[in-house]
């Protein structure tokens, strides 16, 4: 997680509960378009594959604590790309939920906090994506420019976000300021490997074009928009 437990306590958290139904209720809005464009077992599908994606991203790919914060391979970017927004942010929410229930109990106070900073992230890269990605790109024919624009809206995001918690909860003393600058500075060093990740795996997914239909991947994968 993201959020170190004590950064934000007592009545603070109650802005986190604000931000976190309000990023559920996005993603709940996202979900129904997707109900409704792929069908109830492709969401789920992916949703599931996003969860089990994202708990091996936390528990076991390579995190550091770093400043007020830990640094984490999120593949925020990749998740988009590969399963579409409602799964990714589905599989956010509760990849980090089951790594609270069985792992990090003691980080659920700061669920609510967690859950904003890796959702409206998310949210922003799908913004960018409709802005960036010509609506005849499938997203395997992604150039690294490109990739690297979502890669980098995401982990800005998520910094942005930490940066915006530890300052609410602990004010903007000098050695406060000190360590979110340390964490956004290493963490932004995830901007140099995300898009080398994201194309590596769209490459993979060109290979799977037989699939495209088999409701695994975000329709706009191998297709126009």
């Amino acid at each position: 997680m993201h959020i170190e437990p004590g950064l934000v306590t007592g009545a603070k958290l109650f802005l986190s509960y604000g931000t976190a139904a309000a990023a559920g209720a996005y993603t709940l809005k996202l979900a129904w378009q997707a109900l409704r464009e792929t069908g109830a077992v492709s969401l789920v599908l992916r949703s599931a594959i996003a969860t089990a994606a994202v708990f091996i991203f936390f528990e076991v790919l390579p995190h550091y604590p770093v400043g007020v914060s830990e640094v984490h391979f999120i593949l925020g970017s990749t998740l988009f790309l590969i399963l579409g927004a409602a799964p990714a942010a589905f599989g956010l929410a509760l990849g980090l939920l089951v790594q609270g229930l069985f792992f990090a109990p003691f980080d659920l106070p700061q669920y609510g906090m967690n859950l904003t900073t890796l959702l409206v992230p998310l949210f922003a890269v799908q913004a960018l994506a409709h802005r960036i990605i010509a609506p005849h790109t499938p997203y395997v024919d992604l150039k690294y420019t490109q990739a690297l624009a979502l890669s980098t809206a995401y982990q800005g995001g998520v910094v942005a976000w930490v940066g915006f918690w530890a300052l609410y909860g602990a004010g903007a003393g000098a050695e406060n300021l000190a360590s979110i600058l340390t964490f956004g500075g290493a963490y932004m060093l995830v901007v140099l490997i995300e898009p080398l990740a994201d194309l590596a795996v769209l490459a993979g997914a060109k290979s799977l074009r037989g699939l495209a239909r088999s409701g695994l991947f975000t329709h706009r994968l191998h297709h126009a928009a």
